[in-house]
């Protein structure tokens, strides 16, 4: 690739927000390049859930599939993260790690975001596999075992209420979270939820029917007990930081996520977010579609450019007759 070289959109970020952005542009016969660090939130996991016809596919399979489909319509791929941007006269310019520099008239930030876990003993050991987050994710897969769920967030305990649909023996332990409300302990009294108080110190990982190093046993206390369960469900942080964020001055939410429009554009202008860039809780399913819908608006805008350079041409070759 060029230096310097010019295109209609730099995407950033190659999962499938920023693939399914691509795959729409490219048949838009869009000039398109997508910088891709390769580090997708969901590589921990073992398979990826819920994406109709490619349910159970691992991350790593479905991205190549991905780029697969990308291959009639001349998508371009940088490797590598993006590191700074800059305006020009007619959008921005992208410089990725190894110092090649690409120009976009429209930028679309698909780089996803970094999960901030608990500060919990095997918590990073186990993500994706033994802790989980998402109950229409990897529910199905852990069904009808014993279940945790670590009050990590303001939302946890809906997620203990939900989750006890795949299972009847679900544990909510409050962990940080304080005293529980007599209304929260009614609806999880209800649900049929048992709660364990006291500070969660780590997850016994392993198991004994060889479940990889992975894998959850049970959440121990501070107290030195244990409590057996085969997963554990919780609500991580979210950071969707990029070194590119501060060179563009894009607006963030207070989950840590880049502030957008229904159509996906952010508060600066020629920059969109896809994905879980602008949503911690976007699923494929839902990313992919966001992702549809900004790429036909990013082309209406285009079209709309490539309108008024064609008159202003018309109305300088007129000028000078």
């Amino acid at each position: 690739m060029n230096k310097q070289e010019k295109f209609d959109v730099v995407i950033v970020g190659g999962g499938v927000a920023g693939l399914s952005t691509a795959l729409v542009l490219g048949r838009a016969r869009r000039n398109i390049v997508v910088i891709d660090a390769g580090t997708p939130r969901n590589a921990p996991a073992e398979a990826a859930y819920g994406f109709i016809t490619r349910d159970g596919t691992a991350p790593e399979q479905l991205l190549s599939l991905a780029r697969e489909d990308l291959e009639p319509y001349a998508v371009q791929f940088l490797e590598g993260s993006a590191e700074r941007a800059a305006r020009t006269t007619t959008g921005w310019s992208i410089r990725a790690e190894d110092g090649t520099t690409v120009q976009g008239r429209q930028l679309v930030l698909a780089s996803g975001l970094r999960d901030i876990l608990p500060e919990v003993g095997g918590a990073r050991e186990a993500w994706g596999r033994g802790l989980l987050q998402c109950p229409y994710c990897h529910g199905w897969e852990v069904r009808d075992q014993a279940l945790g769920v670590l009050g990590s967030a303001e939302t946890s305990i809906h997620q203990a209420i939900l989750l006890r649909q795949w299972s009847d023996d679900v544990t909510f332990f409050p962990h940080l979270l304080g005293p529980l409300s007599d209304e929260d302990e009614r609806r999880l009294r209800n649900r049929g939820v048992r709660v364990v108080e006291g500070t969660v110190e780590g997850f016994a990982l392993g198991q004994a029917d060889g479940g990889g190093p992975r894998s959850i046993r049970g959440v121990r206390l501070e107290d030195g007990s244990l409590v057996p369960c085969a997963a554990i469900f919780c609500e991580p942080g979210a950071d969707a930081g990029t070194p590119l964020l501060s060179d563009l001055g894009c607006e963030m939410r207070d989950d840590g996520c880049v502030v957008t429009d229904d159509i996906g554009r952010t508060t600066v202008e020629r920059v969109w977010a896809v994905g879980n860039a602008a949503d911690p809780a976007a699923q494929l399913v839902p990313a992919a579609g966001d992702a549809y819908r900004a790429a036909v608006a990013i082309n209406a805008m285009l079209v709309e450019e490539d309108c008024e350079l064609c008159v202003d041409a018309e109305e300088t070759v007129s000028g000078s007759v």
